[in-house]
């Protein structure tokens, strides 16, 4: 929380989203009623209080799994903004944002938000999952446009993954993105730009990158009493004792390398793998990242930097937008595409952000931190 209230300090904006995945955490069925006391003291914060309205929507709702995204949006509104407004999909009008509200629990009745859980047959390999989208619209200074929070579907085996470019992981994701932006094109709402953001899952070419850091090696197969792959190491050659690196359903270890070879450069050399946005470039676009991958993070809070041996780094965490909303963006004042907390531990994820001010005669100071 320090790091992200360090960054509202920093930039001082005048209308902040924030969206949250796996809301309750992994066990939410224990953590969840902890999350309302975890939002109480965010917002009592004094970096917060000169935010005086807000709109919160907590799918918090485990118990009808059908329905259940784990989905969080946060919308702050700074006081020196006036007259915003947001879209009532049920009245089909705007409505004024004059108040200071938290919708948490069961929001499906909640009609200021679009909220839809992914069908199950977009990922058939998972038996059950959390991931959906929620969708507001706002009207700041006469611009309009959508935020939408997303959560795509994760590779469940670093072993599938590598078998084929695109992976069948990647195919799903594209499925339902492409599912995703196609009803916002063609129901019954206006389109208009739109910013999607959130954990998208995005990976980076599995094979591909093994192949780069494999130059030179033997690969070496294990598998059960069933004849299933269980293990792939690859051993330097002569060097049979050598291990350059191991890849399990979920391990991926590059040994003493491990977390050097992805941050260098800011990971750079990894951008040429980096190709899942590549079928989305006509319908959606990103400002470059200049950051290292965004997960997964070890979860040790005197270890900022280090990776977790269990995926191949990816920058899953993204701010997408619309071409049209590129118009939104004042670009005589440089965004910034960061992430927050890149020195500390922030969980798995690192949190990004994109901060830029409104374009088309907003005034100058009307800041968007997303």
């Amino acid at each position: 929380m320090m790091e992200f209230l360090a960054a509202i300090a920093i930039h001082k904006p005048k209308f902040l989203a924030m969206h949250c995945q796996e809301v309750g955490g992994k066990n939410f069925e224990e953590c969840m009623q902890f999350v309302n006391d975890f939002v109480k003291l965010l917002l009592a914060s004094p970096e917060l209080q000169r935010y005086d309205r807000l709109r919160v929507y907590l799918d918090e709702d485990f118990r009808h799994s059908e329905k259940f995204t784990a989905l969080g949006n946060f919308y702050l509104i700074h006081e020196e903004l006036q007259n915003v407004t947001m879209w009532d999909f049920a009245e089909k009008q705007f409505v004024p944002v004059n108040d200071k509200q938290i919708h948490s629990g069961r929001i499906e009745d909640i009609s200021t938000k679009e909220k839809d859980k992914f069908p199950q047959n977009y990922f058939p390999d998972c038996k059950w999952s959390r991931k959906g989208f929620i969708r507001t619209r706002w009207c700041i200074k006469s611009r309009i446009f959508d935020l939408i929070n997303i959560h795509l579907f994760h590779d469940a085996s670093n072993l599938v993954a590598m078998e084929s470019t695109p992976s069948s992981y990647r195919n799903s994701r594209h499925k339902v993105l492409e599912h995703t932006l196609e009803r916002f094109d063609t129901d019954e709402y206006q389109t208009v730009p739109h910013f999607i953001f959130g954990d998208f899952n995005f990976r980076l070419d599995a094979q591909a990158v093994v192949q780069r850091l494999t130059v030179q090696t033997t690969p070496v197969y294990v598998k059960t009493s069933k004849n299933e792959l269980k293990r792939i190491m690859y051993t330097e050659k002569g060097h049979d004792d050598k291990v350059v690196l191991t890849i399990e359903k979920k391990l991926f270890d590059h040994g003493d390398k491990h977390s050097e070879a992805f941050v260098v450069d800011n990971g750079k050399w990894l951008a040429d793998f980096d190709n899942e946005l590549e079928e989305f470039q006509d319908r959606l676009t990103e400002y470059p990242h200049d950051f290292p991958p965004s997960y997964p993070y070890v979860e040790d809070v005197n270890d900022g930097l280090g990776y977790m041996k269990t995926r191949l780094p990816g920058w899953c965490d993204r701010v997408l937008f619309s071409h049209t909303a590129r118009a939104l963006i004042d670009q005589n004042h440089k965004p910034l595409y960061s992430v927050i907390g890149a020195q500390v531990c922030m969980g798995d994820h690192k949190p990004v952000i994109l901060s830029f001010s409104l374009a088309c005669g907003a005034p100058p100071d009307t800041g968007l931190c997303i």
